[in-house]
């Protein structure tokens, strides 16, 4: 049975460093930190200063390399990547980070987000002879780059971004450079960090790039500054340098990152995560309250926005469901049925904290509904005498098409019923979901970062703008609905 849980899944996340000598290590602990990015496969390629060293697998982080790997990826300079699968899309050819060589050498790139124009430009691409080696839409950008006939690879990327639309944010490397890209709309993120003491080419820092600063806090780098929407960096022996691609476009940086993807010891454009998802709880709770005896999360995600919702209402916060951490992405179900069989392999009640109580249950989203469904459930056995759920988000009611894997809008229960509907197929005593108004001044209005973390460069979060698409329907970037029912569009980074 797949026991992938009812959540909104991102695609990947990426890692860089220049100028250190344990790079590939760095690397491995640095993907490590952003494993809840992607667990389907994981890759490292690093440069010696003369060539590249691949290597790529399938499964965690942990299970992808050891110590005799590691040694063979030596050099200063390396990029890695960790993948969520999408339908379909499990196979090692996949995997990344991608490497390759062409006119100007050897170039390697690891990406995160979807190319929303990727079929119609590898239609092209195909028409004039190009050959691809996997179903990643990353390769339309390297047959880009590889094609285009500017001198530099500078201008040659910048080119080839300039062909592609949707979401992305990319590390490339040659033999002797970094570079990270993050698009115009600054969808998905990207951080810089610093790792002093590294000394290489008479220079005391290392340099660090990552999809969050989380990677940056377990190899004892400092945090730096966001990379901007439309911001290229450049990497090498002479330095750190930066360039703007094309003309400014509003910022729509994923609003989901604050409510379920990043990590909640993150800090993604000057807000910390836990923060912010605390600031929803709160305000879900003045939106929607209800008495009851308890509030409980769905861990891990739920905790912050559990924690705020009780304290806004003073109710007790208690741990009613305990979550095992063990569990693998499949598990073979006993022939004698079980009672929730797969949901109690992730979460068992704690049922002298429900019984006989007015419960309520936080959680981040529902999609399908069928987990929320048997959570409920669950709960009633273990003696809770109501249950009432609520959602530290509005409802999820259309699929996303810039790296996030998400079922079709037919398959989003709350595309097609209204929230009393939802509430009767998941049994709840009630529901109650976050405005999408609440959502946004919940993030604007969280507490900010202690004034002794270094402040982002970017614009700051009270005008930063936000995708949420998957809430409201309004996509910032132009797309091409994916035709003959495909599930959702490739994905850049599968």
């Amino acid at each position: 049975m797949d026991l992938d849980d009812d959540h909104f899944h991102d695609e990947c996340g990426v890692f860089g460093i220049y100028g250190h000598p344990e790079a590939a290590n760095l690397a491995y602990l640095g993907l490590h930190a952003l494993q809840h990015r992607g667990q389907e496969s994981a890759g490292i390629v690093t440069s010696d200063g003369e060539q590249l060293f691949v290597h790529r697998a399938m499964g965690l982080v942990q299970d992808a390399f050891d110590q005799s790997q590691l040694e063979k990826l030596p050099g200063r300079f390396a990029i890695g990547h960790v993948r969520y699968s999408t339908a379909g899309g499990s196979a090692l050819k996949n995997a990344q980070p991608f490497a390759v060589d062409f006119a100007l050498g050897s170039l390697a790139i690891c990406h995160n987000g979807n190319l929303t124009n990727a079929d119609e430009l590898r239609a092209e691409l195909e028409a004039s002879g190009s050959i691809f080696q996997s179903t990643s839409d990353s390769e339309v950008l390297i047959h880009l780059v590889a094609r285009s006939r500017q001198n530099s690879l500078e201008d040659r990327i910048s080119d080839a971004l300039g062909r592609v639309k949707g979401a992305y944010s990319l590390l490339f490397m040659t033999e002797d450079m970094l570079m990270a890209v993050r698009d115009p709309h600054g969808v998905r993120p990207l951080c810089l960090g610093i790792l002093p003491g590294s000394q290489h080419q008479g220079r005391n820092d290392a340099y660090i790039v990552a999809s969050e600063p989380t990677a940056f806090d377990l190899i004892g780098a400092e945090f730096v500054r966001d990379l901007e929407p439309g911001e290229m960096l450049i990497i090498d022996g002479n330095g750190m340098r930066s360039l703007r691609l094309g003309e400014r476009a509003a910022p729509h940086m994923c609003i989901f990152e604050y409510v379920y993807f990043a990590r909640p010891d993150s800090y993604i454009q000057g807000r910390s995560v836990y923060e912010v998802r605390k600031a929803l709880g709160e305000r879900l709770a003045r939106e929607h309250p209800v008495e009851a005896d308890v509030v409980i999360p769905v861990p891990d995600s739920g905790v912050p926005s559990a924690i705020g919702y009780a304290s806004a209402l003073k109710i007790p916060f208690e741990m009613g469901l305990i979550r095992s951490h063990y569990v693998g992405r499949t598990f073979i179900e006993p022939q004698q049925s079980i009672r929730h069989f797969g949901v109690r392999l992730k979460l068992n009640p704690v049922s002298t904290i429900l019984r006989g109580k007015r419960v309520i249950v936080l959680d981040d989203s529902i999609v399908r509904g069928t987990t929320s469904r048997k959570i409920v459930k669950m709960i009633r056995d273990a003696g809770a005498r109501e249950v009432h759920m609520r959602i530290s988000s509005p409802p999820t009611q259309w699929p996303c098409y810039y790296g996030i894997d998400t079922p079709t809008r037919r398959e989003l229960i709350a595309s097609s019923h209204t929230v009393d509907e939802i509430a009767r197929y998941i049994t709840a005593d009630s529901l109650a979901y976050l405005s999408l108004d609440g959502m946004i001044k919940a993030v604007r209005g969280a507490q900010a970062l202690p004034s002794s973390a270094p402040p982002s460069s970017s614009r700051d979060v009270t005008t930063q703008g936000y995708c949420h698409a998957c809430f409201s329907g309004e996509y910032p970037i132009a797309f091409q609905p994916p035709a003959n029912g495909k599930r959702q569009m490739r994905l850049v980074g599968v």
